[in-house]
Protein backbone atom coordinates (compact mmCIF):
# COMPACT_ATOMS: atom_id res chain seq x y z
CA UNK A 1 0.00 0.00 0.00
CA UNK A 2 1.54 3.83 -0.96
CA UNK A 3 1.81 5.05 2.67
CA UNK A 4 2.76 8.60 0.87
CA UNK A 5 -0.61 8.72 -1.17
CA UNK A 6 -2.48 7.49 2.76
CA UNK A 7 -0.75 10.58 4.24
CA UNK A 8 -1.74 13.01 1.22
CA UNK A 9 -5.55 12.11 1.88
CA UNK A 10 -4.88 12.57 5.58
CA UNK A 11 -3.75 15.97 4.67
CA UNK A 12 -6.38 16.71 2.50
CA UNK A 13 -8.89 15.89 4.63
CA UNK A 14 -7.56 18.08 7.48
CA UNK A 15 -8.10 21.44 4.56
CA UNK A 16 -11.16 20.20 3.49
CA UNK A 17 -12.11 20.61 7.40
CA UNK A 18 -10.73 23.71 8.13
CA UNK A 19 -12.38 25.11 4.95
CA UNK A 20 -15.66 23.80 6.57
CA UNK A 21 -14.87 25.77 9.74
CA UNK A 22 -14.73 28.67 7.82
CA UNK A 23 -17.22 28.55 6.26
CA UNK A 24 -19.60 27.67 9.41
CA UNK A 25 -17.73 30.16 11.38
CA UNK A 26 -18.45 33.20 8.99
CA UNK A 27 -21.96 32.10 8.35
CA UNK A 28 -21.58 31.01 5.01
CA UNK A 29 -24.14 28.11 4.98
CA UNK A 30 -25.12 27.59 1.31
CA UNK A 31 -21.25 27.69 0.38
CA UNK A 32 -20.95 25.19 3.58
CA UNK A 33 -23.65 22.92 1.98
CA UNK A 34 -22.19 22.73 -1.42
CA UNK A 35 -18.99 22.14 -0.30
CA UNK A 36 -20.01 19.51 2.23
CA UNK A 37 -21.32 17.67 -1.00
CA UNK A 38 -17.77 18.31 -3.13
CA UNK A 39 -15.79 16.67 -0.64
CA UNK A 40 -17.75 14.45 0.50
CA UNK A 41 -17.69 14.89 4.15
CA UNK A 42 -20.84 15.32 6.62
CA UNK A 43 -22.36 18.23 7.19
CA UNK A 44 -21.97 19.75 10.16
CA UNK A 45 -25.59 20.16 12.63
CA UNK A 46 -24.10 24.18 12.88
CA UNK A 47 -25.83 25.17 9.47
CA UNK A 48 -29.05 24.43 10.02
CA UNK A 49 -28.15 27.03 13.21
CA UNK A 50 -26.54 30.12 11.58
CA UNK A 51 -29.41 31.50 9.71
CA UNK A 52 -30.08 33.92 12.10
CA UNK A 53 -25.95 35.05 11.86
CA UNK A 54 -26.39 35.39 8.50
CA UNK A 55 -29.56 37.70 8.60
CA UNK A 56 -28.00 39.94 10.97
CA UNK A 57 -24.78 40.05 8.73
CA UNK A 58 -26.74 40.92 5.29
CA UNK A 59 -28.85 43.50 7.01
CA UNK A 60 -25.72 45.42 8.39
CA UNK A 61 -23.65 44.83 4.49
CA UNK A 62 -26.91 46.79 3.44
CA UNK A 63 -27.16 49.71 5.78
CA UNK A 64 -30.43 48.09 7.52
CA UNK A 65 -28.70 48.84 10.99
CA UNK A 66 -32.37 49.05 12.66
CA UNK A 67 -33.31 45.43 11.72
CA UNK A 68 -29.69 44.26 12.89
CA UNK A 69 -30.16 45.44 16.10
CA UNK A 70 -34.07 43.81 16.23
CA UNK A 71 -32.65 40.55 15.37
CA UNK A 72 -30.02 41.00 17.61
CA UNK A 73 -31.85 41.47 20.54
CA UNK A 74 -34.25 38.54 19.45
CA UNK A 75 -31.29 36.18 19.15
CA UNK A 76 -29.96 37.22 22.58
CA UNK A 77 -31.35 40.17 24.58
CA UNK A 78 -28.24 40.35 27.10
CA UNK A 79 -26.18 40.81 24.25
CA UNK A 80 -25.67 44.34 23.44
CA UNK A 81 -27.04 45.59 27.14
CA UNK A 82 -23.38 43.73 28.20
CA UNK A 83 -21.33 44.82 24.98
CA UNK A 84 -21.75 48.46 25.47
CA UNK A 85 -18.72 49.05 22.82
CA UNK A 86 -20.05 47.20 20.40
CA UNK A 87 -24.17 48.24 20.87
CA UNK A 88 -22.44 51.81 20.54
CA UNK A 89 -20.63 51.00 17.29
CA UNK A 90 -23.68 49.95 15.57
CA UNK A 91 -25.49 52.85 16.56
CA UNK A 92 -22.57 55.02 15.22
CA UNK A 93 -23.03 52.96 11.93
CA UNK A 94 -26.98 54.01 12.06
CA UNK A 95 -25.86 57.49 11.81
CA UNK A 96 -23.60 56.80 9.51
CA UNK A 97 -25.80 55.76 7.61
CA UNK A 98 -28.74 57.96 8.22
CA UNK A 99 -26.57 61.33 7.07
CA UNK A 100 -25.51 59.06 4.01
CA UNK A 101 -28.98 59.33 3.26
CA UNK A 102 -29.67 63.04 3.95
CA UNK A 103 -26.56 64.11 2.09
CA UNK A 104 -27.23 62.12 -0.93
CA UNK A 105 -29.55 64.87 -1.98
CA UNK A 106 -28.82 68.20 -2.66
CA UNK A 107 -31.33 69.65 0.00
CA UNK A 108 -31.76 66.54 2.10
CA UNK A 109 -33.05 66.99 6.13
CA UNK A 110 -30.37 66.49 7.85
CA UNK A 111 -32.98 66.72 10.84
CA UNK A 112 -33.46 62.36 11.30
CA UNK A 113 -29.68 61.95 12.16
CA UNK A 114 -29.55 64.66 14.15
CA UNK A 115 -32.08 63.71 16.15
CA UNK A 116 -30.97 60.19 16.36
CA UNK A 117 -27.67 61.14 17.85
CA UNK A 118 -28.99 63.65 20.35
CA UNK A 119 -31.32 60.55 21.73
CA UNK A 120 -28.74 57.43 20.96
CA UNK A 121 -25.49 58.56 20.97
CA UNK A 122 -25.18 61.81 22.52
CA UNK A 123 -26.26 60.01 25.94
CA UNK A 124 -23.33 57.38 25.58
CA UNK A 125 -20.46 59.43 24.50
CA UNK A 126 -19.26 61.05 27.54
CA UNK A 127 -19.14 57.11 29.06
CA UNK A 128 -16.12 56.51 27.00
CA UNK A 129 -13.77 58.83 25.49
CA UNK A 130 -13.36 56.73 22.17
CA UNK A 131 -17.16 57.58 21.91
CA UNK A 132 -17.11 60.77 22.24
CA UNK A 133 -14.49 61.19 19.58
CA UNK A 134 -16.12 58.62 17.25
CA UNK A 135 -19.11 60.84 17.79
CA UNK A 136 -17.84 64.37 16.78
CA UNK A 137 -16.46 62.44 13.90
CA UNK A 138 -19.15 61.24 12.47
CA UNK A 139 -21.27 64.54 13.42
CA UNK A 140 -18.57 66.39 10.72
CA UNK A 141 -20.02 64.26 8.08
CA UNK A 142 -22.80 66.94 8.42
CA UNK A 143 -20.32 69.96 7.87
CA UNK A 144 -18.35 69.45 4.99
CA UNK A 145 -19.40 68.01 1.67
CA UNK A 146 -19.22 64.58 0.58
CA UNK A 147 -17.01 64.63 -2.05
CA UNK A 148 -14.69 66.24 -0.23
CA UNK A 149 -14.23 64.83 2.49
CA UNK A 150 -10.67 64.52 4.55
CA UNK A 151 -9.89 60.29 4.28
CA UNK A 152 -10.88 60.02 8.29
CA UNK A 153 -14.39 61.36 7.20
CA UNK A 154 -14.14 59.45 3.70
CA UNK A 155 -13.78 56.02 5.74
CA UNK A 156 -16.66 56.60 7.61
CA UNK A 157 -18.98 56.22 4.28
CA UNK A 158 -17.11 53.70 2.99
CA UNK A 159 -18.84 50.64 2.77
CA UNK A 160 -15.88 48.60 4.04
CA UNK A 161 -17.03 50.11 7.63
CA UNK A 162 -20.45 47.84 7.31
CA UNK A 163 -18.23 45.07 6.93
CA UNK A 164 -16.09 45.86 10.09
CA UNK A 165 -18.82 46.32 12.36
CA UNK A 166 -20.89 43.04 10.73
CA UNK A 167 -17.34 41.00 11.79
CA UNK A 168 -17.52 42.55 15.56
CA UNK A 169 -21.33 41.46 15.59
CA UNK A 170 -20.23 37.95 13.82
CA UNK A 171 -17.93 37.29 16.78
CA UNK A 172 -19.90 38.72 19.48
CA UNK A 173 -22.54 36.42 18.70
CA UNK A 174 -20.24 33.34 18.59
CA UNK A 175 -18.83 34.07 21.67
CA UNK A 176 -22.25 34.16 23.12
CA UNK A 177 -23.33 30.85 21.82
CA UNK A 178 -19.47 29.36 23.28
CA UNK A 179 -18.15 28.99 20.06
CA UNK A 180 -14.43 30.13 18.75
CA UNK A 181 -14.50 33.77 17.70
CA UNK A 182 -12.46 33.13 14.35
CA UNK A 183 -12.21 30.18 12.02
CA UNK A 184 -9.07 28.16 12.82
CA UNK A 185 -7.41 29.24 9.37
CA UNK A 186 -7.23 32.28 11.05
CA UNK A 187 -4.99 31.54 13.57
CA UNK A 188 -3.07 29.26 11.07
CA UNK A 189 -2.25 32.33 8.92
CA UNK A 190 -1.01 33.92 11.49
CA UNK A 191 0.95 31.12 12.96
CA UNK A 192 2.41 30.65 9.70
CA UNK A 193 3.26 34.32 9.39
CA UNK A 194 4.60 34.47 12.37
CA UNK A 195 7.08 31.19 11.96
CA UNK A 196 8.30 32.86 8.57
CA UNK A 197 9.03 36.40 10.19
CA UNK A 198 11.44 34.64 13.14
CA UNK A 199 12.70 32.14 10.30
CA UNK A 200 13.76 35.44 8.62
CA UNK A 201 15.19 37.28 11.70
CA UNK A 202 17.47 33.81 12.55
CA UNK A 203 18.84 34.46 8.50
CA UNK A 204 17.42 31.17 7.33
CA UNK A 205 18.01 30.13 3.70
CA UNK A 206 14.29 30.22 2.95
CA UNK A 207 12.85 31.62 -0.41
CA UNK A 208 11.94 35.04 -0.71
CA UNK A 209 8.18 34.25 -0.89
CA UNK A 210 6.68 31.02 0.71
CA UNK A 211 3.30 29.87 -1.35
CA UNK A 212 0.78 28.24 0.74
CA UNK A 213 1.36 24.90 -0.42
CA UNK A 214 -1.74 23.87 -1.70
CA UNK A 215 -1.27 22.79 -4.73
CA UNK A 216 -4.52 20.73 -5.52
CA UNK A 217 -5.15 22.32 -9.00
CA UNK A 218 -5.97 18.25 -9.81
CA UNK A 219 -7.95 18.00 -6.98
CA UNK A 220 -11.63 20.10 -7.78
CA UNK A 221 -12.67 18.52 -4.00
CA UNK A 222 -11.01 21.54 -2.41
CA UNK A 223 -11.05 24.45 -4.83
CA UNK A 224 -14.80 24.17 -5.95
CA UNK A 225 -16.72 25.93 -3.85
CA UNK A 226 -15.88 28.99 -4.96
CA UNK A 227 -17.72 28.55 -8.29
CA UNK A 228 -20.69 28.96 -9.21
CA UNK A 229 -21.90 30.33 -5.61
CA UNK A 230 -22.69 33.81 -5.46
CA UNK A 231 -22.04 33.43 -1.77
CA UNK A 232 -18.64 32.22 -1.58
CA UNK A 233 -18.48 35.44 -4.05
CA UNK A 234 -19.12 37.58 -1.01
CA UNK A 235 -16.92 35.84 1.77
CA UNK A 236 -13.95 38.18 -0.36
CA UNK A 237 -15.75 41.36 0.46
Amino acid sequence: MDQSRLTYHADLRDINMVIMDYLINEGYPLAAKKFAIEANIQPPTEIDSMQERVEIRSAIHRGDIQTAIESINELNPQLLDSNETLHFALLRLQLVELIRECTSHPNGDITPALNFATTQLAPRAPTNPEFLEDLERTMALLIFPPDNLVPPLASLLDPSLRQIVANKVNEAILISQRARKEAKIRDLVRLRAWAEQRAREAKKDIPPTLDLGLDLDDHPTSSGVSQGNGEAESMMT
